[in-house]
């Protein structure tokens, strides 16, 4: 009965392991569909916002970082703003990128 037990317990712990976010892979979709308009480290890039006419904040800065994850998936996937919905961004790898850019948190 123990075995029973530890084996459902390990399998449960590691399948929420496989379904955690991944901020390595998001790292590579934030650098091919984010980057270009809020910069490799997540500082806005300044022609991007001047030709917009918006002040974009560092991604990593308190504000943005106070922001819930279901808030960062909701602009990734819906937009805010000027920021249109970023199609190419789906599924696991919404959650991806919300890893990677609390990662960029200072």
């Amino acid at each position: 009965m123990r075995t029973i037990a530890a084996l459902l317990i390990s399998g449960v712990l590691t399948s929420g392991a496989v379904l955690a976010a991944d901020a390595a892979a998001g790292q590579a979709v934030y650098a091919k569909s984010c980057k270009g308009c809020h910069g490799a480290d997540g500082t806005a890039n300044p022609a991007m916002a001047k030709m917009m006419k918006v002040d974009m904040k560092a991604l990593g800065s308190a504000d943005v970082q106070a922001e819930s994850d279901a808030d960062m998936k909701a602009v990734i996937t819906n937009g805010k703003g000027k920021m249109k919905p970023i199609a190419s961004v789906t599924g696991a790898s919404v959650d991806n990128v919300v890893a990677y850019v609390r990662t960029l948190k200072k």
